[in-house]
């Protein structure tokens, strides 16, 4: 976290707040530990408002970053658009289109989260839909990694994350989570239905409190040899078996 450039942040109380009431895309903003007065709750009331994560860090950690005066608060600003899912969601059902949603629970890694929001734009995706806690930061590297993806993917930012997957099995999209101790293989889970489909860190996958919303537990096949597929190679082999049973090629 040292010695990024400057452009990439805004320090300063008033500069921040500008950036929030001015809509600009915030991919975090970062609060000096004990810092109160009108101006910090402002930022912490927009930032819940807007779904921009927010993290108290020591003062320390602000000057590491910022030479100058941040007045204990700075916004990294964010490379790429985030939407509402509630705005994607009706116009996917209204264009006549399958619905297709990748979810991301607690996967931190940006090169992940990049390679996963390729294939997801290779399948078909309509949007990547993540928390604000625990969730990889979708910058130059991200974007990166994704080869332009995360460019033309839309990205939802939702907290807390279990009732963004409520509000999609809600909308009659089912809810298709790979996880170690599923029963259900790739190529017999209902996947020309409207899904979404769950990606846990990896370590410890699917948090507890979405894990009792999925609709149905995929278990990918694999050696004794390893835990684990990488949750991007993962994701790529579950959007794989949608467009084959979609038939969704080219």
């Amino acid at each position: 976290m040292l010695n990024k450039p400057a452009k990439e942040w805004i320090g300063g109380r008033h500069p921040v707040m500008e950036a929030l009431e001015s809509g600009i895309y915030l991919d975090a903003v970062w609060l000096a530990k004990g810092a109160k007065g009108p101006a910090e709750s402002g930022i912490r009331q927009i930032c819940r408002e807007r779904r921009i994560p927010l993290k108290i860090v020591p003062s320390e950690a602000l000057d590491r970053i910022w030479r100058g005066n941040h007045q204990g608060v700075l916004a990294w600003k964010s490379v790429i658009p985030f939407y509402q899912l509630g705005d994607i969601v009706p116009s996917v059902f209204e264009s006549g289109e399958n619905p297709l949603f990748v979810m991301l629970d607690g996967v931190t890694d940006v090169r992940n989260a990049g390679a996963i929001a390729r294939s997801a734009l290779g399948a078909g995706a309509h949007a990547l839909v993540v928390g604000t806690r625990d969730v990889a930061r979708f910058n130059e590297e991200a974007v990166k990694a994704s080869a332009g993806a995360l460019l033309h993917l839309p990205v939802c930012r939702e907290e807390p994350l279990r009732e963004a997957a409520r509000y999609l099995k809600d909308s009659g999209i089912r809810l298709i989570g790979a996880t170690l101790e599923g029963s259900v293989l790739p190529m017999e889970a209902p996947l020309t239905d409207p899904v979404c489909l769950l990606l846990g860190a990896e370590g410890s996958g699917i948090s507890d409190r979405i894990l009792p919303l999925l609709d149905v537990r995929v278990r990918i096949p694999q050696s004794p040899r390893v835990d684990s597929f990488n949750v991007s190679v993962a994701a790529g082999i579950l959007l794989y078996e949608v467009m084959r049973q979609r038939g969704s090629y080219r």
